[in-house]
């Protein structure tokens, strides 16, 4: 039996939410081993004048526990 453990990151784009997403769990997979769900918890942009120019996702990252690592 796995053990999920669960963190929460906010990523940020220029681009897009999707963009937003990808590059937060890209950067993430970096550092933490074994990650398996992405759950987008919350969406928001910046705008300015008109335009949205920042989006934000707000992100629940799971990722497996390693019992065996040493």
């Amino acid at each position: 039996m796995g053990i999920q453990k669960h963190i929460r990151i906010t990523g940020t784009s220029t681009v897009s939410w999707k963009d937003a997403v990808v590059q937060a769990v890209a950067e993430a997979s970096k550092s933490i081993d074994y990650l398996s769900n992405v759950e987008v918890l919350q969406q928001r942009a910046r705008i300015d004048g008109k335009k949205l120019v920042e989006y934000f996702v707000e992100l629940d990252l799971s990722f497996t526990i390693d019992r065996d690592r040493d």
